[in-house]
């Protein structure tokens, strides 16, 4: 599965994608993680990606051409949206994408759709995703209207970009990818793999901890038990 992000900022992601399960996974090839600056694909010297806002208003918003000339510099022209829909005598053409090469745009933005574990497990079936990290003030409304097939948003709160929501989409999607996390076991059973499903608590070593002399804090006696059908009853009644 590849994943393609478009940035401004393009050192910021040096550190997250070259550590733990997303580093081996791109060493096994079961990922590929390409980073886009979106300063080289603007036309003029001075590299610019953004402007003032038509109406007034405070603060710069990105401009619509250098993200297009990324997009179509990067999957190409006929899979962005405004291309995948077209009028030929009043009959509607639909360009499909072919079945093995399925590439979703996603704007990562304030207004979008709540990315939840549901999204996750949908794109992890695709081939490829393509990420446009917003700055400033916003995006201009056309890379949404016509080239971004959908608008995403990791939470009701404001953040300086989207270069963060666009590291947490990777990782939660790369980890569905099968090969990514060595246990199958490990996804199939855990907090959001069903609809409003928490996981039980997990305890480890010691059975006992003593925080101080007077205190102890200590794991449930069922799971010392090894009644494995206690346990699985335990697990059931202290999950959400």
């Amino acid at each position: 599965m590849q994943f393609d992000i478009i940035t401004i900022f393009p050192k910021m992601f040096d550190s997250y994608f070259n550590e733990s399960i997303l580093a081996r996974a791109q060493k096994n090839n079961l990922i590929k993680i390409n980073i886009h600056d979106l300063r080289k694909y603007t036309v003029d010297k001075h590299k610019t990606v953004d402007d003032t806002p038509y109406g007034g208003g405070v603060g710069m918003v990105f401009k619509i051409k250098p993200i297009y000339n990324a997009l179509v510099k990067i999957i190409g022209k006929n899979k962005l949206k405004c291309f995948k829909k077209k009028r030929i005598k009043n009959q509607e053409l639909r360009i499909k994408n072919n079945s093995k090469n399925k590439t979703k745009v996603i704007l990562l933005s304030a207004k979008g759709k709540k990315f939840d574990q549901a999204m996750a497990k949908k794109f992890s079936k695709l081939d490829r995703i393509v990420l446009i990290c917003g700055r400033y003030e916003g995006v201009d409304e056309r890379v949404s209207e016509y080239l971004a097939d959908e608008e995403i948003s990791i939470g009701e709160y404001i953040l300086t970009g989207g270069e963060i929501p666009s590291m947490i989409i990777i990782d939660s999607v790369s980890r569905l990818v099968e090969g990514v996390v060595g246990k199958k076991e490990s996804i199939l059973d855990e907090s959001f793999s069903k609809k409003g499903y928490l996981e039980y608590p997990h305890y480890t070593k010691p059975e006992i901890f003593l925080p101080n002399k007077k205190t102890s804090w200590r794991v449930p006696e069922v799971l010392l038990s090894g009644d494995h059908k206690k346990i699985e009853e335990w697990r059931e009644e202290h999950s959400n």
